[in-house]
């Protein structure tokens, strides 16, 4: 295989936005890069739409029509690319569109690189992992996103190269004045991750409260959308929020970038991660971060250094790291600085050529 990205052709499996989740943003930036690159990418979606419509509300029959012509584009497309690139995830996802995409691309002898990337890897594996490495054997390299990752398949003597999550410096860069908070006004907090159970946006609202008692003009942005809404806007009534937060949905990457830009802290109350984009993209946007420190997180930032971690379901004490952080610039200003550091490793100049050694290898094993 070639050396360079120009001209390789790359088939790229996996979601596409919407719903933008962390996976389905990676994809579409990864496309975009690529091509930009000047590789041929050819993409086929796992989550595409329902044709017609309806069907997507039966259960069984919808499964018929997603994967039916799924695995027909598998088939169709396979075999003109150099190299398969599957976004692979946990769960049923894995059996459902990563494994038939690895036993095609190893039919029809195409190197494939399986980019696996969920956060619940550990406890999936410890159920199923004979059914797991039936097929990730057949794949020709396994690269994952964090280190995290890459011990999790130590521990099944698979080895896995580390290729970053891709940052585009070119969207998600900081403001003119860095680490500049208007007190008086109150600080912006934003939490930018969907609305479901695993990232404790309950959390993430009763840490408002409890900043609220010092800065009373607190506001705290949600971004994100998911089935937890309507419990998530009865807390805010509970707690007596309404008026210092909002619920914005789902929001393009582009106004995500103007929200990191508006705020003042992230807030990642997640239970279960990995290596999440939206901690990345806010340490590139020059925002301080306070995150839970679960899952691959720690092996991401340092505590204290580049963002400040707790443990998960703590609102009380992520509201004390948050005022910390408001009312000691030197503080705010050091963790602002080291995060902008921190993230040069996940721009595209840099992880588009481990990116190639990943598929260099890959065509090796053909």
């Amino acid at each position: 295989m070639q050396n360079s990205l120009r001209g390789l052709s790359v088939l790229l499996v996996g979601p596409i936005p919407p719903p933008a989740g962390g996976m389905a943003n990676q994809t579409r930036q990864l496309r975009q890069l690529l091509q930009s690159s000047g590789a041929y990418v050819e993409l086929v979606a796992v989550n595409k739409p329902y044709s017609p419509q309806f069907i997507g509300r039966i259960p069984f029959l919808r499964a018929f029509f997603r994967l039916v012509p799924y695995i027909f584009n598998l088939f169709k497309h396979t075999s003109k690319a150099d190299v398969v690139h599957i976004m692979a995830n946990s769960g049923w996802s894995w059996h459902l569109f990563a494994t038939p995409a690895i036993w095609v691309a190893f039919l029809l002898r195409t190197p494939v690189v399986v980019n696996y990337r969920g956060g619940h890897a550990e406890p999936f594996f410890e159920r199923s992992w004979p059914i797991v490495k039936l097929s990730i054997d057949r794949a020709s390299h396994v690269i994952v996103p964090s280190d995290y990752l890459k011990e999790v398949f130590g521990k099944y003597d698979k080895r896995a190269d580390v290729v970053p999550n891709i940052l585009n410096n070119e969207v998600f860069f900081p403001k003119e004045h860095l680490g500049d908070v208007d007190t008086e006004s109150g600080p912006v907090l934003l939490v930018t991750r969907n609305l479901e159970p695993i990232y404790d946006i309950p959390t993430a609202l009763r840490c408002l409260r409890r900043v609220m008692e010092k800065y009373p003009n607190a506001k705290l942005l949600v971004a994100g959308s998911g089935p937890e809404y309507e419990a998530l806007n009865k807390l805010a009534r509970q707690l007596s929020i309404v008026n210092n937060v909002e619920f914005l949905g789902r929001l393009d990457s582009n106004r995500i970038a103007e929200l990191y830009r508006e705020a003042d802290v992230l807030l990642n109350p997640s239970t279960v991660d990995n290596s999440p984009n939206s901690v990345i993209e806010a340490l590139a946007s020059g925002l301080a971060v306070v995150t839970t420190n679960v899952g691959g997180i720690p092996k991401l930032v340092e505590n204290d250094h580049d963002a400040m971690m707790i443990p998960p379901g703590q609102p009380d004490l992520m509201a004390k790291k948050v005022i910390q952080v408001m009312d000691d610039k030197i503080k705010r200003m050091a963790l602002i600085v080291n995060g902008l550091e921190k993230v040069q490793r996940f721009y595209w100049s840099n992880v588009s050529q481990r990116l190639m050694d990943a598929y260099v290898f890959a065509g090796k094993g053909k």
